[in-house]
């Protein structure tokens, strides 16, 4: 239902703008495949396939290119900055007026950036974690679900020494020295229950 009316409202806001909705994070990935010249994308951290800020992190490193800007529910100012940290143009709440939406979402293909002022300051891991590749972001989500290195590798279908290879720079990229650190500190990036 949120969906339906942030995309009416779009549609209202930017006349002509062909508007495109998702249900998911891969139905939103998918779609970003199809349409790679996208202009914006709104993003709820809630929505599945998110796995918290993790859905944000993958997207992002995915299509550097587009603009993200989170939509959600979620006003803990530790997430908020995080999301920033990880690469969103602009945090807005769900309940914002339909308007307010539209204006941020205009100021965001105009260029700015619109971080709220009760964002905590940057999470250095967060900002860390920011430079993985797609395929790393893809490694940690599975070490966060607790797959070995031979799953992963199976899930991926890679070499098992690849997955080494990914383990090795994950480490290196987030300045920790266990895999069990990486996971622990990965987990953060995970909404707190509503």
């Amino acid at each position: 239902m949120v969906r339906e009316a942030l995309a009416s409202a779009l549609a209202q806001a930017f006349a002509g703008a062909e508007i495109v909705t998702a249900g998911s994070r891969p139905q939103a990935a998918a779609a970003l495949e199809r349409q790679p010249e996208i202009d914006a994308l709104l993003l709820d951290l809630d929505m599945p396939g998110m796995d918290g800020l993790t859905g944000l992190a993958l997207l992002r490193a995915e299509h550097p290119t587009v603009p993200i800007i989170v939509v959600s529910a979620a006003r803990d100012a530790s997430i908020v900055r995080r999301a920033f940290d990880l690469g969103a143009s602009a945090y807005v709440d769900k309940s914002a007026p339909l308007a307010e939406i539209a204006r941020t979402v205009q100021g965001v293909l105009a260029g700015e950036i619109f971080v709220p002022p009760e964002a905590e300051p940057a999470d250095p891991f967060a900002q860390r974690a920011a430079q993985l590749t797609p395929q790393q972001w893809r490694v940690l989500a599975l070490m966060v679900q607790g797959d070995l290195n031979k799953q992963i590798a199976y899930k991926l279908g890679v070499g098992e020494a690849t997955v080494k290879a990914h383990v090795t720079v994950i480490l290196r990229k987030l300045g920790v020295r266990s895999r069990t650190q990486a996971v622990i500190e990965a987990r953060r990036l995970t909404l707190p229950p509503a």
